[in-house]
């Protein structure tokens, strides 16, 4: 008579959640190591952790992003700070391995705002019992829950809301039907082809380094011992011999025959070969279709299609993963992260930029610049060109390029009966410049208007149309010898003068000052010109400064004073009557007039809503 006893080495469990009494935490596993035996099968199968890698890269793509980023610029700098890449590409890692994550988040010492948010690693939290309502209040934290004996001192951290503590949990995890405390993975059902995937590995590995021996048959042929000698000489070999790692099973015989030898015999198997090799495909066909991998080749993973013919079913292929598989992963990370920024009262539309080849993504049903920019995660604006400068749909989008220029503000600028917003430039001087300009200025020949007198003074683009029919003396010199300039009329010459617009309370610029203590007049056509020293200082779109409209640079508190001269010995009209008649002008002359209109920067100073030369 011959008993035989036939050794499974591994079985496998399904998470086991079960609430003990007098333990306030609850346990994930039969064992408590659920989390665990989660990483054992990411580390021990080439497949799982291919896939695992991929999706969770594909979740986190190139980044957290906010569609309305340059509408709140504030905003969502503040949304970077708490959620950095780091953190948040852990969290993706967890979420997809574990099938949850979380991270703590760390108030202000008032508990007005959250001022810091950090990843925790999920497997050394265990959750509390549900209070009355069926809500989980807390999570007990421990370094390691394998080494965990009764009575070690564990760390409770309660959840996000539950508390007025300065450090709280948030512990993200989808709906599973029948789990309350913690949420299987989604690949749950392909544990079994990791593992077995790992152990064929393993087989292989210590098969070879063996020496290539099979499995066994160990006969004692002693005679059949009681069943506890049976299981205490199985308990014995198996410590020994068994497992992946000494290559194969091994089965035992007990005899009656009184040959008192034990012989060891190997078994055969003749078509081991192929039936390795169909176990290791059908393990990788079945982990992707656990993870519900569309097409290998979107992660890394080469098939047997070839890629230059399939470019159109991997684009599909691409389409579906990223909607049916990366999405609602990214929008259960995403509804967790609003919650957070609304404790600090920021609302931004989040999403992750995608790694998809932007010809893989689908527009069909993208019909806003919103819609496109979550889609294909690249910045899109409403915006035109006008002047060779860039004009936006809103406001905030002005407002925001203008900032990261290093200037602010915006002025508003209607095209085809739609106002557009264009963001205003700064223009300050560097010394050298300053220098250069102030040299060209001061030595300009001094002008002899000693024939001349004053009859009107203001700011250069003050009721420019004062003159004309006012005083009928609009017509232009058609020629420009010296000191002429093309604003001078047969009786009148227009100067100008730099003029200090508030008090400086003596801390004007140098470059200011001393063009108020030259006390000289200019002609437009000196000043009027670009010039080229420190191009990097010009406008947007210009290699040149113009000191005409942008004086002495950015808050500068000076403009240009315009001054009419009158010919004293003229014919035509004494000076007293011309300032007469200035005195006197009615403003409804002001469109028939024909003096040349000056642009409104020349007049304008810097102040508050008007620091970067906004036009009006």
């Amino acid at each position: 008579m011959t008993k035989y006893r036939f050794v499974q080495l591994s079985t496998y469990t399904t998470p086991e959640v079960k609430e003990v009494n007098n333990q306030e935490w609850i346990g994930y596993g039969a064992d408590n190591n659920y989390f665990q035996y989660l990483i054992d099968r990411y580390n021990g199968s080439a497949t799982n952790n291919a896939i695992v890698n991929g999706i969770s890269e594909m979740i986190f793509g190139k980044g957290l992003d906010a569609t309305d980023s340059n509408k709140k610029p504030d905003e969502y700098a503040q949304m970077k700070t708490l959620f950095t890449d780091k953190c948040v590409k852990k969290l993706c890692s967890d979420f997809k391995l574990m099938g949850q994550c979380a991270f703590q988040i760390i108030y202000s010492k008032d508990r007005s705002r959250i001022v810091q948010v950090e990843h925790f690693p999920v497997e050394t939290l265990r959750a509390e019992k549900c209070n009355e309502e069926g809500e989980i209040e807390a999570y007990y934290y421990f370094y390691d829950w394998t080494k965990y004996r009764k009575g070690d001192e564990l760390t409770r951290i309660p959840c996000f809301g539950f508390s007025s503590e300065n450090i709280e949990i948030v512990y993200i995890k989808p709906y599973k039907a029948g789990y309350k405390y913690y949420s299987p993975v989604d690949y749950q059902g392909g544990l079994q082809y990791a593992e077995l995937e790992e152990e064929i590995a393993n087989y292989h590995l210590n098969n070879i380094m063996n020496g290539l021996a099979p499995s066994m048959m160990i006969n004692f042929n002693n005679g059949i011992p009681e069943e506890e000698t049976q299981e205490l000489i199985e308990q014995k070999i198996r410590q020994k011999f068994s497992g992946s790692s000494n290559a194969g099973r091994f089965i035992l015989a007990f005899n009656d025959d009184s040959n008192q030898a034990g012989s060891i015999e190997p078994v055969q198997l003749s078509d081991a070969h192929q039936q390795y090799e169909f176990l290791s495909q059908e393990s990788m066909q079945k982990l992707m279709v656990a993870h519900r991998v569309i097409s290998p080749m979107l992660l890394g993973i080469k098939d047997n299609s070839g890629l230059g013919n399939n470019a159109e079913e991997l684009e599909t292929a691409s389409i579906l993963m990223d909607n049916t598989v990366i999405r609602p992963f990214q929008n259960l990370l995403i509804d967790a992260f609003n919650e957070i920024l609304a404790f600090n009262d920021i609302s931004l539309d989040l999403y992750f930029k995608t790694l998809q080849p932007l010809e893989f993504v689908d527009l069909d049903n993208a019909f806003t610049k919103e819609e496109v920019e979550k889609e294909t995660g690249q910045k899109l604006s409403m915006s035109k060109q006008i002047d060779g400068r860039t004009a936006y749909e809103t406001k905030e989008e002005a407002e925001a390029v203008a900032k990261e220029m290093g200037c602010q503000g915006y002025h508003e600028h209607e095209l085809d009966g739609t106002i557009y917003y264009m963001p205003c430039e700064t223009h300050d001087l560097t010394e050298e410049l300053k220098e250069q300009i102030l040299s060209e200025l001061l030595n300009i020949q001094e002008e002899d208007l000693s024939a001349y007198e004053i009859v009107d003074e203001r700011p250069a683009n003050d009721k420019d149309d004062f003159l004309g029919e006012a005083l009928n003396l609009a017509s232009v010199v058609s020629s420009s010898p010296k000191n002429k300039s093309e604003q001078d009329t047969l009786l009148f010459k227009v100067r100008y003068v730099y003029t200090a617009g508030r008090s400086t309370s003596g801390k004007s610029r140098d470059f200011c000052s001393k063009m108020m203590s030259a006390n000289k007049v200019y002609r437009k056509e000196d000043l009027d010109k670009e010039s080229g020293a420190n191009s990097e200082l010009a406008p947007k779109g210009s290699s040149t400064y113009n000191i005409w409209l942008y004086k002495g640079g950015v808050n500068c508190s000076h403009y240009w004073m315009r001054r009419v001269y009158m010919r004293k010995d003229n014919k035509r009209i004494s000076v007293a009557e011309a300032k007469e008649k200035i005195r006197k002008l009615d403003p409804s002359l002001k469109k028939e007039a024909e003096f040349e209109k000056n642009a409104p920067e020349v007049a304008q100073i810097a102040s508050a809503g008007n620091n970067y030369w906004r036009k009006n």
